[in-house]
């Protein structure tokens, strides 16, 4: 192709990429678009008024967190793409009651990220679960209660799995397991939930897409949470942290875990049943009401399940942080 058609395709095709973009962020709430323009920074610690701020060096990497309060100890783990800061308005309520510890996920906020090791287990929810139980016995707590979001959740679960001496309680918000998913994939789940398929792809492929636009891509996982639910100043505190290109790594390998070694860990034990009590919590706008009954999955994986859905999106510590304080509060007392 001559120099000159080369040229002119390249600018058709960077013209057709810009309006793509456009539309796409049309449909984005205005005021979630906005928040890229925020001025407004804050540390970690402004989210968690009268928390401590710390570190620990676990066997596999060092880990973010925060915690504060007197009570039984109550560990709380984040979901993708965030970090401990979801959980900035129930954790000080919390507090009152519980020595709440939340904690960032390896890879993710100011966690370090560690190697991907041999298939993924670098990022395998049995790594990422050691890492926390590691942080708890370094803070006096050999037996605690855990709460998980999204990816959090799911090293929660591995976590009762793998340590089930250590977790009294555990309380999963809007996921079904992991084998479940990947064992029943329909064309609706899959739409929905592109991006497990997405950040699956081999090393550099959606690590460079999504590092040339990092906070569009962010902007566009938070689409569907009311502006007024996020507040700028998250935004911005996620997008520090998840536009680093080691975090962004570290979260593709998050979900290369999930589609390997972690089916082969949740494959070895599906003759055994979590033995704590699970409450199951989700948003009743998601996809997995209307694909699933989601108590009688987690049925099939724990002993001792309630649960309910909640009138939110998925990201119900944000949306509706007063129905999942009631509901931890009446399931953790």
């Amino acid at each position: 192709m001559p120099d000159n058609a080369r040229r002119d395709l390249l600018k058709k095709a960077a013209v057709l990429s810009v309006g793509a973009m456009a539309s796409a962020g049309a449909v984005l709430p205005r005021a979630v678009r906005a928040v890229t323009q925020a001025d407004t920074k804050m540390s970690a610690t402004d989210f968690f008024p009268g928390f401590k701020k710390l570190t620990t060096k676990t066997s596999g990497a060092t880990i973010n967190f925060v915690t504060a309060g007197n009570g039984p100890p109550l560990l709380l783990l984040h979901g993708y793409p965030q970090t401990n800061i979801e959980w900035r308005k129930v954790a000080p309520q919390l507090a009152q009651k519980f020595t709440v510890v939340a904690a960032d996920l390896r890879g993710y906020g100011d966690s370090s990220a560690p190697p991907d090791g041999d298939n993924h287990f670098g990022y395998s929810k049995r790594a990422m679960a050691q890492d926390q139980v590691e942080l708890m016995a370094s803070l006096g707590f050999e037996k605690f209660a855990v709460v998980g979001h999204d990816r959090g959740g799911r090293v929660a679960h591995r976590m009762a799995l793998d340590h089930p001496d250590r977790v009294t309680k555990l309380a999963v918000l809007d996921i079904i397991p992991t084998y479940k998913f990947f064992h029943s994939v329909s064309s609706e789940l899959a739409t929905v939930n592109f991006h497990w398929f997405f950040l699956i792809q081999p090393v550099p492929l959606p690590e460079t897409l999504i590092g040339n636009s990092a906070e569009y891509w962010l902007i566009s996982r938070f689409g569907r949470i009311p502006p007024e639910a996020l507040g700028k100043e998250a935004f911005a505190e996620y997008l520090r942290c998840f536009q680093r290109p080691e975090s962004i790594h570290a979260s593709c390998e998050d979900y290369r875990a999930g589609a390997t070694i972690d089916l082969a860990h949740d494959a070895a034990d599906l003759d055994r049943k979590i033995a704590c009590p699970v409450l199951v919590l989700w948003g009743e706008r998601g996809a997995w009401p209307r694909l699933y009954n989601v108590l009688d999955t987690w049925r099939e994986r724990a002993s001792n399940v309630s649960g309910r859905d909640i009138p939110s999106g998925h990201f119900i510590a944000e949306e509706k942080p007063e129905m999942l304080l009631a509901e931890l509060n009446k399931f953790l007392s």
